[in-house]
């Protein structure tokens, strides 16, 4: 064999073996990223069910009006603390299983009730309401924080205020006097005391 051969063959070996070496390490590498995905979503699915269970509990205070199917509840409140403090995809995320949960029957609506009642529109609003919390939480003036609290407060009506007048059949007008009117003074109320929680200046 010529030198040149021999040279040549001796770097084939060094390549196949650095190859080779590589191969090995970047198991590892792999295993540990594999590994930090998982925790990050098993961090992630705990915070959302955390969330879900906060809205379901707090919304189970309420006080039902004689004359609308849409009860007062603190469900607008625990929505808006939970969007705060957890961002606004999780906290939507949070709201929308709180939605699921209800639709497929699980007792998490006021008064540990569930289904799709002429009231769960308001439950949908709330993956708007918190979406809109968490970038509230974000701001650093106090001013901007409220008022972006009471956009999102009200945003739960839009899908409440519909789906009422589809499952009521009433008239635009009865739609609002059981749908709006009587919740407005406290949905500014939970917008002041939410605004009051300290700016978010980043996810958890």
């Amino acid at each position: 064999m010529s030198l040149n051969e021999n040279r040549s063959s001796s770097q084939s070996r060094l390549r196949a073996a650095g190859a080779a070496g590589a191969a090995v390490s970047a198991v590892p590498t792999a295993r540990a990223t594999s590994a930090s995905l998982l925790g990050v979503l098993a961090r992630e699915s705990l915070l959302v069910i955390a969330g879900t269970g906060a809205i379901a509990l707090v919304g189970q205070l309420r006080v039902p009006l004689p004359f609308t199917p849409v009860p007062v509840t603190l469900g607008t409140l625990a929505v808006l603390g939970v969007g705060a403090v957890l961002g606004s995809r999780r906290g939507a995320t949070s709201a929308l299983l709180l939605a699921a949960a209800a639709a497929l029957g699980l007792p998490v609506l006021q008064g540990f009730t569930s289904g799709v009642t002429a009231s769960f529109g308001y439950v949908i609003g709330y993956a708007l309401v918190a979406a809109l919390a968490g970038r509230a939480a974000r701001a650093t003036s106090w001013p901007r924080r409220l008022g972006l609290m009471l956009l999102a407060s009200a945003l739960v009506y839009v899908p409440g205020l519909i789906w009422l007048a589809v499952a009521t059949g009433a008239p635009l007008g009865a739609v609002i006097a059981m749908g709006l009117a009587p919740f407005v003074v406290g949905d500014v109320l939970k917008s002041l005391l939410a605004s009051l929680l300290p700016a978010r200046r980043q996810a958890l």
